[in-house]
């Protein structure tokens, strides 16, 4: 088999070019130092550490970190070959499910007129959020949702919630947000970043920029009311739901709780978790290191850098600092200069990312 076939079905397996040059080049050394790799490979030291651990977690090597220096080792053919049949059996269950499913839902959008079936279909999109949450929900609908929303952030989603329809909001530190039943020490497990407003507002979701819900305020608060709410799994829509939430009702909310840094070293996928790590990791006084890998914006071409966080453009915790609601970006200083990184999409950034590891300098 030539390396392109190879590379083309360990591709099929969730590996992205980089990681597969880096673990066929482990294949061909046996076990190596990260600088040995680095070289073969063609990428930097730093990304080598960071691909091998997403490397071992798919049990394709062995990150031998207890030896001076610190190599890594291929594990045998046979024992990932066994590895990736027995993952591939794993979901087979699930697919077939999906599968079934979807062939009733041939529609992208589903009209929802009660109640009861929003908050269960919320209910089933914060179950199955990968990486990120956007909501707003009215205090009464809150306790029906935080459940789910402690179970995301306990598998390390990020969350971003708005509280809407509360009355008499106090400080974080008092009995609680409201006069309510909801007290303020449900929240710190509920969310990753926590708002509150006093008007009512749309119920809006959004689950890993992929589906969500959009419900009027009248059906949330139930009784008797002819409006509707519309579960979506779109793409496209998702992305203008969130930039809705980010530009029109969280700058009005007040922050009532934010968490704390993760420790360190940590990577993200997340392009807007990783800026608001930073953002708290700078604010403690901690000098970050990122490595970053994606592309240039400019040329499409692949980037892979590491240097010193020199600061951060954000509007997800207080004080905010960006220049229009949905920038989140850092600038990083390297050898050649400062390189101005985005997200998924960034345009008017040096470098649109798709990993970021952070560590301490």
């Amino acid at each position: 088999m030539d390396d392109r076939t190879l590379t083309d079905h360990l591709r099929r397996f969730g590996l992205s070019e980089k990681e597969v040059d880096t673990y066929l080049t482990l294949l061909e050394h046996g076990e190596a130092k990260a600088s040995t790799v680095a070289d073969a490979a063609g990428v930097s030291k730093r990304y080598v550490y960071s691909v091998s651990e997403s490397l071992a977690d798919r049990g394709l090597v062995e990150v031998r970190d207890h030896a001076v220096p610190t190599t890594i080792r291929a594990n045998p053919p046979e024992e990932v070959v066994d590895r990736l049949r027995s993952d591939v059996e794993a979901i087979r269950p699930g697919l077939e499910e999906r599968f079934s499913r979807t062939e009733s839902e041939t529609e992208q959008f589903e009209v929802v007129k009660s109640r009861a079936t929003v908050i269960k279909r919320a209910r089933s999109l914060i179950d199955d959020a990968e990486s990120e949450i956007v909501l707003s929900v009215p205090e009464a609908r809150l306790p029906e949702l935080q459940d789910p929303l402690a179970d995301a952030v306990g598998r390390g989603v990020f969350v971003l919630l708005v509280v809407s329809d509360v009355d008499t909001p106090r400080e974080l530190d008092g009995p609680a947000i409201s006069d309510g039943e909801m007290d303020a020490g449900g929240l710190r497990g509920t969310a990753s970043v926590v708002r509150t407003w006093s008007e009512a507002m749309p119920t809006l979701l959004t689950v890993d920029s992929s589906a969500g819900i959009v419900a009027p305020p009248e059906l949330i608060r139930g009784g008797v009311s002819d409006r509707q709410a519309i579960v979506f799994a779109q793409e496209q829509l998702a992305p203008v739901i969130v930039g809705s939430f980010l530009g029109n009702y969280w700058p009005v909310a007040t922050e009532r709780h934010a968490t704390e840094p993760t420790e360190l070293p940590a990577s993200y996928e997340n392009f807007r978790k990783a800026v608001f790590q930073a953002t708290l990791h700078l604010r403690s006084g901690t000098s970050l290191v990122a490595t970053v890998a994606g592309r240039w914006t400019d040329d499409e071409s692949d980037a892979e850098f590491s240097g010193r966080v020199a600061g951060v453009k954000q509007g997800t915790v207080e004080p905010t600092n960006n220049e229009f609601p949905v920038q989140h970006s850092f600038e990083v200083e390297t050898d050649e200069g400062t390189v101005s990184v985005g997200g998924q999409g960034a345009f008017i950034e040096d470098v649109e990312a798709d990993l970021v590891r952070f560590d301490v300098e």
